[in-house]
């Protein structure tokens, strides 16, 4: 069945905007339901985030009551009450303060555990994702994807939970106190000044979120090109292309550049746009109060609070723009992240999958047919058997389905019809963990972490000791090589292993496998990369470990499957002969030529050497 591109949800307009959906998918992780003590820590953060308003819109109240007790003093001779206010005006000036730094301190560990959930969840999500989807991937798209959903979940928690909702309360009781301490003019000129900032800036802010979309898509491609560049840097030098690949990136770049400028344009209009609006608002409101103090209807403490209360509601205004701005921007790309957790897996356990149980590892094809896509059948009708302790070869010409029979052995992919069976149990009724457990693979295409040798070797059997890597070493004919080097087993790989070279990638692959100790082995083409002396000794090596264990080798060289029990040769996904390499030969067919040819190239070299 054909499915999306792993890139068709790295896109920001691959899905329509859901900011609600990326709301509730977060609430969960900020409520764990497995820890009442990180509950209990929003809990107490929630009472500090009350406390702390109700004391904030208490400055401005007290600070007027000052100003009218200080201006009394002539006529009562009394300090008493100004001190008091002062006092009282003091407290309530530093309370809000140590009550958010209270607030931000309980509810950190919460935050923290949020992002590192999350992050966790898409990390394994990623891993359980099919085959399929790592191969139409881009790596450094999908990085940056989660690298700015990271960064945007942070933003959200710390601004939208303690900021957003708080200062919309804020405002209401503020407007409040306006229309109980004056009359409701305040509070209507109040509530449209803030009504049109709100809605302003939500319109200014959804039409420039093309240009942010825009910049993402451009810095997703930028960096993918980058990425794949760096990483194909020896094919670059190969062609001579350092100045193509240049321009391929220069030209994401540009494109960046374009959306970039026009984004900061347009952030400019809605900063000035927001300006306009908080300053006719002010204005207005300052003109009624000076206008009542001066009929009478007002204390000259009444004017002073009234105009701190306004300071200290336009400054949450403005600052109400930035955070929805950065909101907006970083629930886009939350979504982006949670579009990724969104991508259903192609090879799932059946409900009620048992683990592998091992009796022998027989192996069996039954029927198998299988494809990528529609177009191109790639095995047709596949069957063979493979007796505990025995061993398998496939051989055939390139594009025949060898590398997709181990593919499917792993369980990368599900067949079409037919089916697989270890110990006459289908692939598909068992647990994939304990499938891959129970197999071993020396892959063609060796690929080393950016790690230590001893590393990589060690990646077969986490936590095994340095004998049994050591051990594994020297069954691989690697050991001695690796002592050679000034670090020993601590020698770094580098980036895919390319400080080695392929014969010795294949051969800490080799080791790798020895050390995990499977019961089913599979090697595919697990000695191209080796030159002829050293493929005999590690065949050699190959052949002990495979003793006593079902063995599958994909081979291309048929040198090195003529010991095999039984060799079956592939055609466009068709079995067109089985057999052993003495009764293939007999038959004079396609193994016979493949092997004359193999033949007549090596003498060739031969001769010329």
């Amino acid at each position: 069945m054909a499915r999306p591109s792993a890139d068709a949800h790295l896109g920001p307009d691959s899905q329509k905007t859901n900011q609600w959906g990326t709301l509730r998918a977060l609430f969960p992780y900020l409520w764990p339901k497995d820890s009442w003590f990180l509950r209990s820590l929003v809990m107490i953060a929630m009472v500090a985030l009350v406390i702390s308003k109700a004391a904030n819109l208490l400055v401005p109240i007290l600070l007027g009551w000052t100003v009218d007790a200080v201006s009394a003093i002539e006529r009562d001779l009394t300090l008493l009450l100004p001190i008091g206010l002062i006092l009282a005006y003091g407290v309530m000036r530093v309370a809000p303060q140590a009550l958010g730094e209270l607030r931000d301190a309980v509810f950190t560990p919460v935050a923290a555990h949020a992002i590192r959930a999350i992050a966790l969840s898409t990390f394994k999500h990623l891993h359980a994702l099919s085959l399929r989807f790592h191969l139409d991937r881009q790596t450094g798209g999908l990085s940056r994807v989660i690298e700015r959903g990271t960064r945007g979940i942070e933003f959200l928690l710390n601004f939208m939970l303690f900021n957003i909702i708080p200062t919309l309360i804020e405002i209401i009781l503020a407007c409040g106190y306006l229309w109980w301490k004056f009359d409701w003019r305040y509070a209507a000129v109040t509530m449209i000044a803030l009504s049109s900032y709100i809605l302003f800036t939500i319109v200014v802010t959804e039409w420039r979120l093309k240009y942010r979309r825009e910049m993402n898509k451009q810095d997703n491609e930028a960096n993918t090109k980058a990425i794949d560049s760096l990483l194909n840097f020896e094919t670059v030098k190969y062609f001579n292309n350092e100045g193509h690949e240049a321009a391929r990136y220069d030209s994401s770049l540009r494109n960046y550049q374009r959306a970039y400028i026009r984004s900061r344009i347009s952030l400019s209009s809605l900063n000035v746009g927001q300006g306009i609006i908080i300053a006719i608002g002010a204005t207005l409101l300052m003109l009624m109060a000076a206008t009542d103090v001066k009929a009478g209807q007002a204390t000259a403490g009444d004017f002073v609070s009234a105009n701190v209360l306004l300071i200290q509601l336009y400054l949450p205004l403005n600052f109400l723009g930035f955070v929805y701005r950065e909101i907006k921007q970083s629930l886009v790309d939350i979504e982006q992240m949670m579009n990724l957790l969104g991508v259903n897996q192609e090879v799932e356990d059946a409900p009620g999958a048992q683990p592998l149980h091992l009796d022998g590892a027989a192996l069996e094809f039954d029927g198998v047919r299988f494809a990528y896509n529609k177009e191109r059948q790639i095995l047709h009708d596949l069957n063979f058997r493979v007796e505990p302790g025995q061993t398998l070869a496939i051989v055939g010409p390139s594009g025949s389905g060898k590398s997709t029979i181990g593919r499917l052995l792993y369980r990368f992919y599900d067949v079409q019809e037919g089916a697989i069976k270890i110990d006459d149990q289908d692939l598909r009724d068992v647990q994939q963990g304990s499938l891959r457990e129970a197999i071993g693979i020396v892959p063609q295409d060796t690929v080393l972490f950016n790690d230590s040798i001893f590393y990589n070797i060690a990646y077969g059997k986490v936590g095994a000791s340095r004998e049994e890597v050591e051990r594994a070493a020297k069954l691989a004919q690697i050991h001695d090589f690796i002592l050679g080097l000034p670090d020993g087993y601590d020698t770094t790989v580098g980036e895919r292993g390319l400080k080695l070279s392929g014969g010795e990638r294949q051969r800490v692959a080799i080791a790798r496998t020895i050390l995990k100790d499977p019961k089913l082995l599979l090697f595919d083409e697990a000695t191209s990369a080796l030159d002829s002396a050293t493929e005999k000794e590690i065949q050699s090596a190959l052949r002990q470990v495979s003793r006593g264990r079902t063995t599958l080798v994909i081979a291309h060289r048929l040198s090195t499957v003529v010991d095999a029990d039984q060799i079956i040769v592939l055609k466009d996904g068709h079995v067109v002969e089985t057999g052993t390499h003495d009764a293939l030969l007999g038959k004079a067919g396609v193994y016979a030529n493949m092997w004359f040819l193999q033949q007549e190239a090596k003498d060739g070299e031969t001769a010329t050497l």
